[in-house]
């Protein structure tokens, strides 16, 4: 075949679910890149990941390898097949890393189909990871996309240690942190506290809002985790319940009513699907009789389905130039071709004042992070404070944890979350003051779900009533490095 037919039969469409009629390793592009030495290997850059070398030192013209042959021992897993997902799943197929997973819990809603475009409208309902794998797998032959359908926290540990990296588009915090600490808890280190290389799987993070986006580099326990950049994230907004039922004043508080008061009245046993538009057409309707009846304006089915499935818009474009970022950074780390990034990129789309750019920086480390800082906190508290209102500051804090479980250093378990017999026998705990149930100085083991195995060491030390301040002062003392 000639690279002239190459090319047009690679840009021409076909038709629905044909498959793409194009020979691969005639593209060239990426062999092209991947056969000659570079100067910005990735052993030059500031996060060297390995020594590059160039196919043509590997084989000869004879046996010269296709792109299939050069990933086909690499495994990458995609987070998330939604906007960003779709897109990346794309630009890995375009790409010739063949051997993918993705995993996603979502079904597949009408508002997907102007901007992820693996889907149709009689996929409406359907497994977004199974439709996006199967419309891959058929579009391109030499793909092999395999789907999990569910929640990324049903998934082993052992799961995510089996891919050489994991490129993820998740669209919440909280996902977000579970990864990160999952991944992080992989990591082994040898007794002097450095992480074995062989038990690093870097994490490309990349996220989209409108006009903006960004792709990120985190290689777990070298780099700046996500945890590192919880407080660029400020936490979800939530209504006051009086304000919601009593006196609204914005479409957002008309929609929260209906979803969180209204559904659950006129439909005690069912819970309310968000996937379905026929549960979500009645939201709409309703919060828009309670809008009209305040004299508020502004409520639609758009304004509906982001107040209830916490939406941030997406813009097609803005989706594609991040997960192209992303599977960029992927194809070097898995190639060591170039430098990787050093650690974020910022793609601004739209700014009044200076026009469309991208920079990049270092995200720097957290000295007290949680997930890749093996640290112990200190925390000065009033003795008469009781073990429920210490619960909550965790949970209020900077750590932000969600259902926190805490033991003492000798093994007493104060308070479990779960399992209900458990949370039932420590609940007569919470009531009870600190002094009461350890001692000042004492160590306590903090476990969390969004940190995963990760647990956290907190030193209380109890400080007299007139010295007490408005929030618990919290220090940091170093914690040599525990193999993970």
């Amino acid at each position: 075949m000639s690279k002239r037919k190459a090319i047009v039969m690679a840009t021409e469409c076909p038709s629905e679910g044909e498959p793409m009629d194009i020979d691969l390793p005639k593209r060239g592009s990426l062999l092209t890149l991947l056969s000659r030495p570079s100067p910005f290997a990735s052993e030059s850059g500031a996060l060297p990941m390995g020594e590059f070398e160039p196919l043509s030192t590997m084989n000869n013209e004879e046996n010269k390898l296709s792109e299939i042959e050069i990933f086909s021992s690499i495994k990458v897993l995609v987070v998330g097949a939604g906007g960003l997902g779709c897109e990346v799943l794309k630009d890995l197929a375009m790409s010739g890393i063949s051997n993918v997973e993705v995993i996603d819990l979502d079904n597949i809603d009408v508002t997907n189909l102007n901007r992820q475009f693996l889907f149709r409208h009689k996929d409406i309902g359907a497994s977004k990871s199974k439709v996006a794998a199967q419309f891959i797998n058929k579009r391109c032959p030499w793909m092999k996309v395999v789907a999990h359908h569910g929640m990324i926290q049903d998934k082993p540990s052992s799961f995510y240690a089996s891919f050489n990296c994991i490129i993820s588009g998740l669209d919440n915090v909280e996902a977000r942190r579970w990864l990160n600490a999952t991944v992080c808890g992989l990591v082994q280190c040898d007794g002097d506290g450095d992480p074995d290389p062989s038990t690093i799987i870097p994490i490309i993070d990349g996220g989209t809002e409108g006009f903006s986006g960004q792709a990120r580099v985190i290689l777990p326990r070298i780099t700046s985790c996500f945890e590192c950049s919880l407080d660029a994230f400020p936490p979800q907004r939530n209504f006051p319940l009086c304000t919601i039922a009593e006196t609204p004043r914005r479409p957002e508080h008309c929609i929260a009513y209906v979803s969180i008061l209204l559904w659950p009245k006129e439909f005690p046993d069912r819970k309310l699907n968000t996937d379905s538009p026929e549960d979500m057409k009645w939201i709409y309707d309703k919060a828009l009789e309670r809008a009209n009846k305040y004299n508020i304006t502004g409520v639609t089915y758009m304004v509906t389905m982001g107040v209830v499935k916490n939406i941030i818009p997406a813009v097609a474009s803005t989706n594609a130039i991040v997960a192209a970022a992303c599977v960029n950074e992927a194809v070097k780390l898995l190639t060591f071709c170039s430098q990787t990034l050093n650690t974020y990129m910022m793609y601004m789309g739209s700014s009044w004042h200076s026009g469309v750019y991208s920079h990049t920086f270092v995200y720097e480390r957290k000295e007290k992070c949680v997930v890749c800082a093996s640290t112990t906190r200190e925390m000065h508290i009033d003795e008469k404070k009781s073990l429920n209102q210490l619960i909550q500051e965790l949970k209020d804090g900077d750590l932000r944890l969600k259902s926190p479980s805490i033991t003492t250093g000798s093994g007493v378990t104060l308070y479990m979350q779960k399992p209900p017999a458990l949370e039932s026998a420590t609940r007569p705990n919470l009531d009870k003051t600190l002094s009461s149930l350890i001692s000042s100085g004492e160590e306590l083991t903090v476990t969390d779900p969004i940190l995963e195995s990760i647990s956290l060491t907190i030193v209380v030390t109890f400080q007299s009533n007139n010295l007490a301040p408005q929030a618990p002062l919290i220090s940091l003392r170093e914690k040599g490095n525990i193999a993970a």
